[in-house]
C-alpha cells in the first residue's frame, strides 16, 4: 500500500451535526419540510447534489445556487472561531504522514477544506485536498476518491480510505481502495457497508491499524 485518503467530515472534523443543523435551520426558514431521511441521503453528496436535493426534496423556496450560498455562510459562521476538529486526529494525519502520502477526499466545499487546513496547520502537510465539487459526482460515487489517488500519483487499489458514513464507505469500495471506517456515532453507517471494511473505534487507532 502506498497512500492513504481520509475524508473530513466526521473523519478529521466533528461537522456532521453541525451541517445538519445549519441545513435544517435554513431548510426551514426557506420554506423546506425537512424528512426522516434528508440528513443521511445528503451525506456525501456535492455542493450541486445537495442544494439540488435540498429543493427539489425537501422543498425550499429558493433556486439551488440560493440554497448552497446561504448554506455554505452559515457553515462559514460556525467556522469563524475554528473548525470542531475531533480528538487526536491532527497527530494521527501526522504519524500517517510520516510515513505514506496523505489527500484529503471530501465532499465539503474547498472554503471550508482551506478553513481546516489552515486552522490545523496541515496545509504544508497535505498538498492534495479536494472537494467532490473538483471531481464531479459525490459520494457515493468514486470520483473524488479516485482523483485524490490520481494526484498522488498511485493506483485506487493501492491506497488506504478513512471514512465514516455510508455513503463514503461505498465511494471509497467502489473505487477500489482499502477501507477503514470510523463510525459516526450520531449517524451510523449501514451494518451491510460496515461489515465490507475494517472498523475503527477511534481515529486515533490508525496508525496501529496501519502497522
Amino acid at each position: 500500500m502506498e497512500a492513504v485518503v481520509f475524508d473530513l467530515d466526521g473523519v478529521l472534523v466533528d461537522s456532521e451535526q453541525v451541517w445538519d443543523e445549519v441545513r435544517q435551520a435554513f431548510a426551514l426558514a426557506h420554506g423546506g419540510a425537512w424528512t426522516p431521511t434528508a440528513t443521511t441521503d445528503m451525506q456525501g453528496m456535492s455542493t450541486p447534489e445537495w442544494a439540488d436535493y435540498l429543493v427539489s426534496s425537501v422543498g425550499v423556496q429558493l433556486a439551488p445556487a440560493a440554497a448552497s450560498d446561504g448554506v455554505i455562510a452559515g457553515m462559514v459562521e460556525r467556522y469563524e472561531s475554528g473548525p470542531p476538529v475531533l480528538p487526536g486526529a491532527v497527530s494521527t494525519v501526522r504519524s500517517v504522514a510520516a510515513r505514506y502520502p496523505v489527500a484529503i477526499a471530501s465532499s465539503s466545499p474547498p472554503v471550508l477544506i482551506r478553513s481546516f487546513l489552515h486552522a490545523t496547520g496541515l496545509d504544508e502537510l497535505i498538498q492534495v485536498a479536494l472537494s467532490s465539487e473538483d471531481a464531479g459526482r459525490g459520494k457515493p460515487a468514486p470520483d473524488v476518491n479516485l482523483l485524490a489517488a490520481a494526484k498522488l500519483g498511485v493506483a485506487a487499489e493501492r491506497c488506504y480510505a478513512v471514512e465514516d458514513s455510508t455513503n463514503g464507505l461505498r465511494a471509497a469500495l467502489a473505487a477500489g481502495m482499502t477501507v477503514f471506517a470510523v463510525p459516526n456515532e450520531h449517524f451510523p453507517p449501514d451494518p451491510a457497508v460496515l461489515a465490507q471494511v475494517s472498523v475503527l473505534g477511534s481515529i486515533v487507532d490508525l496508525p496501529d491499524a496501519l502497522a
